[in-house]
């Protein structure tokens, strides 16, 4: 009994170093094109942006034109728009794939925390109700950021807009 537990271990032991080869091979070489980083770099903001804001705008830069069933050699610029139930993007793209400009517009998000402290500076004792925060991305003239909000204070409205720094327009 005891030669038949010493047989089992010494089995069990040498079957663990047969499974140590391991095959090497050779994998094909992958390219990696960052067309669209402009584009991300321009919209991307210093403080945390809204989630629905941040995905939509990643599905554009990430939209592959190439594989579209639109796609055809002939045509110089593309329009795609984008939909989501809190906002939508329509963006140009060149033959190449790359975003010339986009118009966005989100409702009711996180405002950055620039354009609250200045609207709660300007109008204290109101409330913002609703927003909408509308982008313009042009790749050769940049990018312009507006929000336009209503704030309530009672039976008072009020109508203002403000840009991502906090200006008043």
């Amino acid at each position: 009994m005891k030669k038949l537990l010493l047989g089992l271990l010494a089995f069990g032991l040498t079957i663990q170093a047969y499974s140590q080869i391991v095959k090497t091979e050779k994998l094909s070489e992958v390219i990696v094109y960052a067309t669209n980083y402009k584009y991300l770099n321009n919209v991307n903001t210093q403080e945390v942006a809204s989630i629905p804001v941040t995905m939509l705008e990643r599905k554009a830069a990430a939209y592959n034109i190439k594989n579209s069933d639109i796609y055809h050699d002939e045509y110089d610029f593309y329009e795609v728009t984008f939909y989501i139930p809190d906002g939508k993007i329509l963006a140009a793209y060149d033959k190449d794939g790359k975003i010339m400009r986009t118009v966005e517009k989100y409702k009711d998000i996180n405002l950055p925390n620039t354009v609250k402290k200045a609207v709660y500076k300007r109008f204290p004792g109101w409330t913002i109700t609703k927003d909408v925060y509308l982008v313009r991305y042009h790749d050769d003239q940049g990018i312009t950021k507006k929000y336009k909000l209503k704030l309530v204070n009672g039976d008072k409205v009020l109508r203002t807009k403000v840009d991502a720094g906090g200006n008043f327009l």
